[in-house]
């Protein structure tokens, strides 16, 4: 991959903060390695199936009813789930709320942050309002990606105890994602991430009451840093020291934070091409005991009534996040409930939305989640989250006892989603609530791929 020089003039000088927003505001297309742009356009196709799997949920149409009682009846931007068209605001915030419901957005492992919910929502309706080509929208993805990502990477495991990552980080996502298609000064950026990084928010207490909160999370963030790209583009300045100074995000938010982190590998490690696309349908903490129990129960030729406990070996992210849901009330909490997805893995062979939608509630799924625990495992807790190692112990009702392992679940960089997976994915999730027909969606891919080389960023349905 090429490599780009130093991103400030005195880099070694200048503060982390001051070096990402430099990044971000002068990032171009020159910059970017090919194959991290072809990940970025996988990437949005992803998003795109995501985005309207979100259609018809309850929550999500509040929102979207909300945004769009606030915002224009017209814009430049589309709301996809309606097709309607408004502010780029409210079509950031609509969007956002939308990408982030069936729990089929990417997800990085290191930063445990969900990239595409926060930037490409802001970034493609930035992009329509300021009729800007394909590949200044592919440019500030990364943009995006790259400063989000750090900022989960540096504000540390002990954020993640208290914060959902995506919706702190990720107002600084949004805000370089659409600072670099307002083509904001080195400067300005700096005071967008201040501004941006003032409005973090998003705690985990939802999770008790299976609440709403998780789409209001990345509403408000990708509608939080588009302001402060638009806010910073007209003057209006933020701190220049939100990440590290002594009243920033770090001293507020992280016991563990790491500064090195922001800046590790800037314009030569792609972090981009690190992120990891989803397979079930559920919370990403379930994913490898749910790959690691798939693999035992194919081996062994096994079915859920053999089974009679299973131990899934997790890290402490898994039981702070999984831990308060011990008897799902709905479709969305079941979705982090660890006995849920490996009950729906044992009888359906499958956690996917329509498995989830039919059966998180069936007999025999209950009866199975109630035969599994979670135990903290050494390996798995050092490991995580570089890594996200999947170990399970599974103990049959004739005194048989299996150990399941994976290192790499799928959907993982190194255990990827083929062009043809990801394509059917994101046509199944479009199709999930009539958000899009096959044509449709087949068509919005094509227009995906071509972005490169497209003159001005289309609508998509609307």
């Amino acid at each position: 991959m090429n490599a780009r020089p130093p991103v400030h003039a005195n880099a070694a000088a200048a503060t982390a903060e001051e070096r990402l927003a430099a990044f971000a505001a002068t990032l171009e297309l020159a910059d970017v390695p090919a194959p991290v742009l072809r990940r970025a356009e996988e990437l949005m196709i992803d998003w795109f199936g995501s985005a309207l799997a979100g259609k018809g949920a309850r929550p999500v149409e509040t929102l979207t009813s909300f945004a769009e009682a606030m915002g224009p009846a017209d814009g430049a931007s589309e709301i996809l789930i309606h097709r309607r068209r408004t502010s780029p605001y409210m079509a950031a915030f609509a969007n956002a709320a939308a990408s982030h419901f069936a729990e089929q957005d990417d997800v990085h492992n290191g930063s445990v942050f969900h990239p595409a919910s926060v930037v490409f929502p802001p970034a493609l309706a930035t992009a329509q309002a300021e009729g800007a080509s394909g590949a200044d929208l592919l440019v500030a993805v990364v943009a995006g990606y790259e400063v989000g990502i750090r900022v989960g990477e540096f504000l540390g495991r002990s954020h993640y105890r208290t914060f959902h990552t995506t919706g702190t980080a990720g107002t600084l996502a949004a805000a370089a994602a659409v600072g670099r298609l307002l083509r904001l000064s080195p400067a300005q950026m700096l005071n967008a991430f201040g501004s941006a990084g003032t409005q973090s928010a998003g705690l985990w207490e939802f999770l008790r009451d299976g609440a709403d909160s998780k789409q209001l999370h990345t509403a408000h963030a990708a509608g939080a840093g588009l302001a402060a790209a638009y806010l910073a583009r007209d003057g209006f300045t933020g701190a220049r020291r939100i990440l590290e100074g002594r009243q920033g995000m770090a001293a507020g938010m992280s016991t563990d934070a790491d500064p090195s982190r922001l800046v590790d590998g800037l314009a030569t490690r792609w972090t981009l091409a690190e992120t990891s696309f989803k397979y079930h349908a559920s919370c990403r903490h379930t994913h490898p005991a749910a790959d690691a129990l798939q693999q035992v129960m194919r081996a062994n030729a096994l079915a859920a009534s053999d089974v009679k406990h299973v131990v899934a070996r997790v890290h402490q992210g898994a039981i702070d996040v999984l831990g308060p849901v011990v008897d799902p009330g709905t479709v969305h909490q079941s979705k982090f409930s660890m006995g849920t997805v490996l009950g729906l893995i044992a009888v359906d062979g499958h956690a996917g939305l329509a498995e989830f939608d039919a059966h998180y509630r069936d007999p025999a799924v209950v009866a199975f989640r109630d035969r599994v625990t979670m135990e903290l495992d050494d390996e798995v807790d050092r490991a995580y989250p570089a890594r996200w190692i999947g170990k399970v112990t599974v103990e049959t009702t004739d005194g048989r006892r299996f150990d399941g392992r994976v290192d790499e679940p799928k959907g993982d960089p190194g255990n990827t989603l083929s062009p043809v997976e990801l394509e059917d994915k994101a046509v199944r999730l479009a199709r999930y609530r009539d958000g899009a027909s096959e044509a449709e969606a087949r068509s919005a891919i094509a227009a995906i791929r071509a972005l490169a080389s497209t003159p001005r960023v289309p609508r998509f349905l609307a």
